[in-house]
Order: C-alpha cells, then sequence, then structure tokens
C-alpha cells in the first residue's frame, strides 16, 4: 500500500479510508522509559527496574503505555508518521478517541505508526481530520498501541 507524501485539503475526502502515513522504525530504549518515569513520576519497577522485571510476567522492563501513546504526537509526526497536509500552516492535537494498549513493548523494541484517514471535516480556516493509528512493534503479530487521533489543520 502505497503512502501519498502530500494531500491538498481540497482532496482529503478522496482519502478517507487509506493509508495517509508511515513512519520510520523509532527505539524505545531504557533510557527514554527511564526519562518518561522521571518526567511523569511514574516508576513502577516493570519501567525502571531491569532485574526485578525481568521476573515478572513480561520478562523484563516495559514502555509506560502513555509513552508508547506520546510518540504519536512528537517522534512520529517527525518521522512521518502523521499525514503531510499542503500549506497547513500548523497542526494541533484537539484530541484522542478509542485509545488501546493491545500490547507490551519491551525495552529495546522498534516501533512505528501507521495512520489511516477516518475523517476530513472543514471549518473556518482549519480542517479537523481524524487518524486512526496503529503503533506496530517490529517482529510483532500484535500491535502496541491503537488510537484515533484528532487533529485541526490550520490552512
Amino acid at each position: 500500500m502505497t503512502t501519498p507524501t502530500g494531500l491538498r485539503p481540497d482532496e482529503l475526502a478522496a482519502h478517507v479510508g487509506q493509508q495517509v502515513a508511515l513512519s520510520d522504525w523509532v527505539e524505545v530504549t531504557q533510557d527514554r522509559i527511564q526519562a518518561f518515569a522521571d518526567a511523569t513520576g511514574d516508576h513502577q519497577f516493570i519501567h525502571v527496574d531491569p532485574d526485578r522485571a525481568a521476573q515478572g510476567p513480561f520478562g523484563g522492563t516495559i514502555a509506560h503505555g502513555f509513552l508508547t501513546l506520546s510518540l504519536l504526537a512528537g517522534e512520529f509526526m517527525t518521522r512521518g508518521g502523521s499525514p503531510h497536509i499542503e500549506g497547513a500552516r500548523m497542526t494541533v492535537n484537539y484530541g484522542l478517541n478509542r485509545v488501546r494498549f493491545i500490547a507490551p513493548v519491551r525495552a529495546g523494541a522498534r516501533l512505528r505508526s501507521r495512520a489511516v484517514l477516518q475523517s476530513a471535516e472543514p471549518g473556518n480556516g482549519y480542517v479537523q481530520i481524524t487518524v486512526a493509528n496503529t503503533i506496530e512493534i517490529d517482529g510483532s503479530d500484535k500491535p502496541a498501541c491503537t488510537a484515533e487521533s484528532v487533529y485541526r489543520v490550520y490552512l
């Protein structure tokens, strides 16, 4: 399946139901997990204590679900994981729908985001788009996370 490299606002409706972005792979290192724990105050052992986590159900440390989700707003956007709308002055997060954490992300795993356009609604100076994101784990049949992102793209 090919992904368009740039979409004009007037052609978004024609791409509803289609893949509109696929990011590069991003490694989730233990250092990144630790930084997220420090930023949020969530220092549960399954995230930050490799020795103790090795004895747990995941066999090692795992990323926070919200760390995985947060990659949609940063890392995946800069690595091709969100649709590129031609003429956009800025894109802002408007919200999320239907977020699910399907499979744990072990430290060292590589993730990428696959985005399918669900809707495009014109507004006054913007278009609001809803994108179904699947955050894939390299080598796994199950995704790490699924989430619908809602963006306002200002033109």
